[in-house]
């Protein structure tokens, strides 16, 4: 597999974890779902994040997880995320990984840190533990971790760090940090991958902001896929027509505690995952749930035939 850098790019799905009905990691979906991101656009996959279920997971289970994903992309670039509370199962499962074939981890901060030296001293001692010949993503995610990394504490880290070369960006707000990143990068700082998340709701502005595109998990890759290609093509104003077609369903699946079930029902429905199962605690979509999914989709479906 290639290792991620600094000029990585395009879009990289956040991965779910398919589970059967009775709850054991479906292999044979884990294929179907590889290929549908794939077939859809991705350049790349991100698998084991918040929302692929990673913390429901045992740890024989997760390089399960990644040993069949890395056998089904074909050589295609494929992100771990190894974030934990202790650094020993970091470095554990991030040196499985890499042994695998990973293109690189992905690690946000715990919740536990309070101060920016404390978050600085963090990201020293996780890049120590994994080596510095790991690429490493740093997950700038504080609408769930509650960690806030200012403009000015990523400066810090990306100067004395070389192998962070990507930042996942959802912070919310959050486009002034990629304005900040990229401005000083244009003073002489070295250069950073920027990926965004949060469901693609800021897809176009980010990407106008400076992106390099998008790691979320989107039920309709092949919006963010379109998305990012018009837009660094300079098609603003047709990335913003498909964008708004599918922006219905890409705020309802953004519901808090219920996105996941949104996501993968879609893509049951879609054919990617035989089953829309999550693991224990997760939520299910009640009846009125799904007919106003359904609702959407046949309302996106007509709105995209209306652009064609």
């Amino acid at each position: 597999m290639p290792l991620i850098n600094t000029d990585t790019n395009g879009v990289f799905v956040i991965a779910v974890t398919p589970f059967t009905e009775t709850m054991a990691i479906d292999h044979a979906s884990i294929d179907s779902v590889t290929d549908f991101y794939f077939e859809k656009g991705a350049g790349g996959l991100t698998i084991l994040g918040i929302m692929g279920e990673a913390p429901k997971l045992t740890q024989s289970e997760a390089l399960d997880v990644t040993r069949r994903t890395l056998a089904r992309a074909a050589g295609k670039p494929i992100i771990v995320g190894v974030s934990a509370p202790g650094l020993a199962a970091i470095e554990e499962l991030t040196k499985a990984v890499m042994d695998l074939g990973a293109s690189g981890v992905m690690v946000a901060p715990p919740g536990s840190l309070k101060t920016d030296d404390q978050i600085f001293g963090y990201y020293q001692n996780v890049v120590a533990a994994i080596g510095t010949d790991v690429p490493l993503v740093l997950q700038d995610f504080p609408l769930v971790t509650g960690i806030h990394v200012s403009s000015s504490l990523l400066g810090r880290i990306v100067e004395d760090m070389p192998s962070i070369v990507m930042l996942k960006h959802e912070d919310w707000p959050g486009l002034a940090k990629i304005s900040d990143i990229r401005n000083a990068e244009a003073k002489g700082r070295r250069r950073l991958s920027i990926l965004c998340g949060n469901g693609g709701v800021f897809l176009p502005e980010e990407m106008e902001r400076g992106a390099d595109g998008a790691m979320t998990g989107f039920a309709y890759p092949e919006m963010m896929v379109d998305v990012v290609r018009l837009v660094r093509n300079g098609e603003m104003e047709r990335a913003q027509d498909i964008f708004d077609a599918y922006l219905p369903l890409v705020r309802y699946e953004q519901q808090p505690g219920l996105g996941l079930a949104v996501r993968k029902h879609t893509l049951a429905q879609r054919g990617a995952i035989a089953s829309a199962t999550q693991r224990r605690p997760g939520a299910v979509l009640a009846p009125k749930a799904v007919a106003e999914v359904e609702r959407l989709a046949l309302r996106q479906a007509r709105k995209l035939k209306e652009l064609a």
